[in-house]
């Protein structure tokens, strides 16, 4: 039987959260990173119930920040609100490939930031043993690409910015902004709150008093 390998926690060893400085902690299991005074966890503390708090509240303010219109435009006195759908359905009738980066960035990236978050932390919970490695890089991959998120939020910005002719012409931006705008910072504080290194906590011998479930 091989022995298990070593980690950092088992040789008492702790990255850095701010600086990312490898520290030796001492047997209190807290410590301040000498290089930038932050302190030192060997995991996150509370991770998993601040995780689920942010993407339980991000899912929530999903249904209004698709329902309620992002953005009114008028132009020569008529008056048009668009929610992110019915923005990408106009957009597919004169720029598909917008409508397609609109409708990825806007709707499908924070779905899918959700459920792939509540799935992490369902398999954390669960302590299963399943493909780490994939697990992983599927967090790294949700932590990185969800902040292209705000795309529609950067488009009503400048829009709102520039578009100022009177009754000539405008864009305001409406509370379906506001509401989708909470999402994005929701998910992105959420992958930041998750400890990836829970994941690999199943994979150790499990003598340290807590049975593994596949």
């Amino acid at each position: 039987m091989s022995a298990p390998a070593l980690t950092a926690r088992s040789l008492s060893l702790a990255g850095c959260h701010d600086c990312g400085l490898l520290v030796r902690m001492p047997p209190a299991h807290a410590a301040s990173c000498p290089r930038c005074r932050g302190t030192i966890h060997t995991r996150k503390v509370d991770s998993v119930r601040r995780c689920w708090a942010l993407i339980l509240a991000a899912a929530v303010l999903y249904v209004p920040a698709n329902v309620f219109p992002i953005m009114t435009t008028t132009s020569l006195g008529s008056s048009r609100s668009d929610t992110i759908m019915s923005g990408v359905l106009y957009l597919l009738q004169t720029e598909w490939p917008l409508a397609i980066v609109v409708f990825t960035a806007s709707v499908l990236v924070p779905l899918l930031k959700l459920l792939i978050l509540g799935y992490l932390l369902y398999s954390v919970q669960t302590r299963s043993r399943r493909r780490p490695v994939d697990r992983t890089r599927l967090y790294r991959i949700t932590e990185v690409i969800g902040r292209w998120s705000m795309v529609d939020i950067y488009v009503v910005t400048i829009l709102v910015a520039l578009v100022r002719l009177g009754e000539l012409a405008s864009v305001d931006a409406e509370v379906g902004a506001v509401f989708f705008g909470a999402v994005v910072v929701l998910t992105m504080l959420a992958a930041q709150s998750f400890d990836p290194r829970l994941i690999w906590d199943a994979m150790e011998a499990p003598s340290q008093g807590e049975r593994p479930h596949e």
